[in-house]
């Protein structure tokens, strides 16, 4: 993706459908994490942009690495005040964990359609198999979609616990 907000859509939808079980915040954070690769070396002006983090190998360590850092960050709240923005302190290991990798993985699915340099299966082949698969706009299409389905029905959901 251009721009990690498309991912989002899809965690939004997939947030809005079990919220209970998935962290959105996780979701985004680990987008976030991936695609600092691609900005620094679109910055530093080295193609290819997408590396390391962009297989699933590297999306599964920064998965590892969330879920570590919020662990840590939940053991640091017993010890010393931290700000608990976001409601982050609320959330279970759990939801960390299904957030960061749904968030991951798909990231990596989704880049994988529309980015030439990708290859998200290394070490084990340099092949993308789903490069393409799709038109890139229909893609966007499809995560702005999901982003407004999910405020549809978060938006609708309190309606229906009357």
């Amino acid at each position: 993706m251009p721009f990690t907000p498309f991912h989002f859509g899809l965690g939004a939808a997939l947030h809005a459908v079990a919220p209970r079980q998935l962290s959105f915040l996780a979701f985004c954070a680990v987008n976030v994490l991936i695609d600092v690769e691609p900005l620094y070396y679109m910055l530093t002006d080295r193609y290819p942009w997408h590396r390391f983090f962009h297989t699933y190998v590297g999306a599964t360590l920064l998965l590892a690495a969330t879920v570590g850092l919020f662990i840590l960050a939940r053991w640091l709240t017993g010890r010393m005040s931290l700000p608990n923005w976001f409601m982050w302190q609320e959330l279970t290991v759990r939801q960390v964990t299904i957030g960061g990798a749904a968030g991951s993985y798909s990231h990596i699915v989704l880049d994988s359609i529309m980015h030439p340099d990708i290859q998200p299966l290394l070490p084990f082949s340099t092949n993308n198999p789903l490069l393409q698969v799709m038109d890139v706009g229909t893609l966007h299409l499809a995560c702005l979609v999901a982003g407004l389905a999910a405020i549809v029905l978060i938006g609708v959901r309190p309606l229906l616990r009357v």
